[in-house]
């Protein structure tokens, strides 16, 4: 449980969300991103700026990126990770998935750009908390990107560990590690009970994208 002092020191940079926390959202059930972009909105009602860095994450198709840019300016989206190269088509629904797995990255095998990706990713989020540059951050996927080796337990430790005072900084994907779930102050575990992928449905335009 965070403990620290909130009485300001001089100098230092705070965030201006009202006794802030460290948030997880995990577990093998959807809704860890949705959870976090539904918080993010919410915060932008009152006023609050909101930034979420997507490791792992490329697709430029998804409706997130739209929504936000029409209905939020003060929530930014910024996406490391592979593209897919049906983007466009996806975005307006005349294409599916069709299994090409371009947009995938192999556990225990990562390529050279997807550790470049989400180095790029950790200097961002280090940035945005050193500088108090949101009074919302999330960090989608940060979990996947540990578990792949694309970034070490200890730079995302150092990350939740650099939180200014007035900062809510959420913490998105499965398998958290342990380390994170201990210096969270609410940490949800999202279960699967069923889901349509066991039934070969894929995922929808609008609804999973």
């Amino acid at each position: 449980m965070n403990t620290e002092s909130t009485m300001p020191r001089e100098g230092e940079i705070r965030g201006r969300m009202p006794g802030a926390l460290v948030q997880v959202y995990t577990g093998d059930g959807k809704g860890k991103t949705t959870a976090a972009l539904g918080l993010g909105m919410r915060a932008c009602g009152h006023g609050y700026k909101v930034r979420m860095i997507q490791f792992m994450k490329g697709m430029s198709y998804t409706g997130e990126l739209k929504a936000v840019r029409r209905l939020a300016p003060d929530f930014e989206i910024f996406q490391f990770g592979r593209d897919c190269r049906l983007a466009e088509e996806r975005g307006t629904g005349e294409a599916v998935c069709d299994g090409c797995g371009e947009c995938f990255v192999r556990m225990g095998d990562p390529e050279p750009r997807d550790i470049e990706y989400a180095r790029q990713g950790y200097e961002l989020a280090a940035e945005t908390l050193d500088e108090g540059a949101a009074d919302l951050v999330i960090l989608d996927e940060i979990s996947n990107a540990v578990n792949f080796g694309l970034i070490s337990v200890d730079d995302a430790v150092s990350l939740v560990a650099r939180r200014p005072i007035g900062v809510e900084l959420v913490l998105t994907g499965r398998d958290m590690p342990a380390a994170l779930v201990e210096m969270a102050d609410l940490v949800t575990e999202m279960k699967m009970v069923k889901h349509p992928y066991q039934r070969g449905i894929l995922a929808r335009h609008g609804i999973e994208y």
